[in-house]
């Protein structure tokens, strides 16, 4: 399948698939979607210390990368597990701009050691930070309540429709503690309905530049 890099309307870079008109991030903004989506109803909203993170759909990195970054500004520790079927290649990571468009040179070594760690095994990529690469079929994973927070950030449903599924959903409660929540870009009638069938509560959010709304989902 085709991919090309582009620039998105913050500036920052993404990964575009031109055969299903689909990005890993959106095009008006891929840093303001991912803050907006993931950190800004999500993570800011967990209540921890030390909080337990699980990615569906690893990526580009960008969501594990800002939340590193902002984990670290509050002084919060985090588990970070990260889900993805067909990791990036090497080529199209050099060519993304997320730590010079975030102003994190400093950061610039552990961006790549989020990279260049080993799949399948833990690494502590900083004091307060632990990273878990699995690459697996979301289909595949079984954990049981082992996280607060889950980034909800597959391919959309136009695409991979199965991804959207009760069947994922049911997998999604099943891994996620009591009060924990699920964030997703996606704000489809039949997303709600299969988060709300499998138990969980379900809110309408104000969506990220170029989208009207966004799901949190909780299980209470």
């Amino acid at each position: 399948m085709e991919r090309e890099i582009i620039i998105t309307s913050d500036g920052s870079t993404t990964i575009h698939l031109p055969s299903w008109n689909e990005q890993y991030h959106s095009k008006h903004g891929a840093i303001q979607e991912a803050y907006h989506v993931f950190l800004q109803t999500g993570f800011f909203k967990i209540e921890l210390e030390k909080i337990d993170i699980l990615e569906i759909g690893f990526g580009t990195g960008l969501n594990a990368f800002i939340t590193f970054i902002e984990a670290k500004k509050h002084n919060k520790k985090v588990t970070y597990v990260g889900a993805e079927a067909y990791p990036v290649s090497a080529g199209e990571l050099q060519k993304l701009n997320y730590v010079s468009e975030l102003k994190a040179t400093e950061e610039q070594a552990v961006f790549d050691d989020m990279h260049r760690v080993s799949w399948d095994e833990s690494h502590q990529i900083s004091n307060g930070f632990q990273l878990l690469k699995r690459q697996q079929f979301f289909q595949e994973i079984n954990d049981i309540a082992a996280f607060d927070l889950i980034y909800f950030d597959a391919f959309g449903a136009q695409n991979q429709p199965e991804l959207w599924t009760e069947e994922i959903f049911e997998i999604m409660f099943k891994a996620i503690r009591k009060n924990g929540i699920l964030v997703t870009y996606s704000a489809k009638g039949s997303v709600r309905r299969a988060l709300q069938a499998v138990g969980f509560v379900v809110e309408r959010l104000p969506g990220p530049p170029g989208k009207r709304e966004m799901l949190r989902a909780t299980k209470l």
